[in-house]
């Protein structure tokens, strides 16, 4: 079942659903709108020839800091990692689900390719996938509502939350545009 803006707001006050920093006007009827934040991943095209999943060149992404009231230019086909402002924490019994906003959709900007599912027990900023499939670049802007999070209830508490031992979970408490970890087996 989705959260509503009311059951969001309890899970908050409760201390169970985390987001830092919160903008009680970023409480939606059913989701929470999140932030871009100020780093970014863009992929070293002129020195990297290939992307080989199985052994990842550490160097074939290189960091870039936006300061607030600066911007990041996305050009069309670009694909770069971004970051939300905010950091989210959701308990055992609990997942997320990170969406775009329409608004931003409709100018051609998605913010996952694959990444919108968020694990019960996730703690950490999201990495954002953005892609530009539009004919122009688009200007990001750090702070600016990116996307959305809303939250469902599991049928019963995980065995094994994002984060414990022996799971494998290589983006816990991330900060910043994470890059990829090394696919395993």
């Amino acid at each position: 079942m989705i959260l509503s803006d009311r059951d969001i707001k309890r899970h908050m006050d409760e201390g169970r659903i985390v987001i830092d920093p919160l903008n009680e006007q970023d409480i939606q009827p059913a989701s929470v709108d999140v932030r871009l934040g100020t780093n970014f991943r863009v992929f070293r095209d002129s020195t990297s020839a290939f992307i080989d999943p199985a052994n990842l060149d550490e160097d074939i992404t290189e960091s870039i800091d936006v300061e607030m009231g600066g911007t990041f230019v996305l050009h069309p086909g670009q694909f770069a990692l971004g970051t939300t402002l905010e950091r989210i924490a959701i308990p055992d019994d609990i997942l997320g689900r990170l969406e775009g906003k329409s608004t931003l959709g409709r100018l051609g900007l998605l913010i996952h390719s694959t990444a919108g599912y968020v694990d019960p027990g996730w703690d950490g900023e999201l990495t954002l996938e953005l892609s530009n499939v539009a004919n122009l670049p688009i200007l990001l802007h750090p702070g600016m509502r990116i996307g959305q999070m809303c939250f469902e209830t599991m049928s019963s508490p995980v065995d094994r939350p994002y984060g414990s031992p022996n799971l494998g979970s290589h983006y816990q408490g991330q900060v910043g545009a994470t890059p990829s970890h090394q696919l395993e087996g």
